[in-house]
């Protein structure tokens, strides 16, 4: 009984964790726009990025990767006593990808986890986290597609801890964070097939901010053409 509420406590705590959404909170320190009002309008480190900020961006990535590696590796340093192994390991880091999806703190209004998820799976196995790095790298360089990069290297992650390391708990872990990594991505996965998706280290000005303006500017100017004729 102990175990399954110490189980049950750890994977609460990663939640919660995971529920941080550092795109925001580290906008917010840095007298940022809300990621969430340009671009993609999605919480992460490649939006960020097309604020123009790189140092934001590269905090957002680093604060994303690490609360998916941090509960995994303080599980598996520390739970054996409690009977807390691999299992529960890879139950905590599900539970904070989770948490940036849809995290509790900011309304349900998450990211899409491919940071989170990458550094769940360092914590669970280095050697799957730096092969799937290296396949989101990889193809990140080759098309300059944040997107097409994450969806590639989730495809892949299960596969290659199943042929490298055999199935084991963590498959199941690592196969439903890549089914909802692929998921959401289905906006991306359309605007890549349309031929407009973004690309890594475009800039995109806030919604909010540059649709009302353009369209007025256009009309002035369409009216005095017109009145001159």
């Amino acid at each position: 009984m102990t175990t399954v509420l110490l189980t049950l406590a750890v994977t609460v705590a990663a939640y919660l964790i995971g529920s941080l959404s550092f795109a925001v909170i580290v906008s917010r320190v840095m007298g940022l726009n809300d990621p969430r009002s340009y671009g993609s309008g999605n919480p992460g480190a490649t939006n960020v990025l097309r604020s123009g900020n790189k140092k934001a961006a590269v905090l957002t990535l680093v604060f994303d990767l690490l609360k998916g590696l941090i509960p995994v590796l303080l599980v598996l340093a520390f739970g054996a006593p409690w009977n807390l192994r691999d299992n529960t390991a890879a139950l905590v880091g599900l539970a904070a990808f989770l948490g940036h999806l849809w995290p509790v703190f900011f309304r349900f209004q998450g990211g899409k986890g491919v940071a989170t998820a990458a550094g769940v799976l360092l914590g669970l196995h280095a050697g799957l986290g730096l092969a799937v790095l290296a396949i989101w790298i990889g193809v990140a360089f080759a098309t300059r597609y944040s997107s097409l990069a994450a969806l590639v290297a989730s495809v892949a992650a299960p596969i290659v801890h199943i042929v490298v390391w055999g199935p084991s708990g963590a498959t199941l872990a690592i196969t439903l964070m890549s089914g909802l990594l692929v998921w959401r991505h289905r906006a991306n996965i359309a605007k890549l097939m349309a031929g407009t998706e973004s690309k890594l280290g475009q800039k995109s000005a806030p919604a909010a901010a540059s649709s009302p303006r353009a369209p007025a500017g256009g009309h002035h100017k369409d009216r005095g053409h017109r009145r001159k004729h």
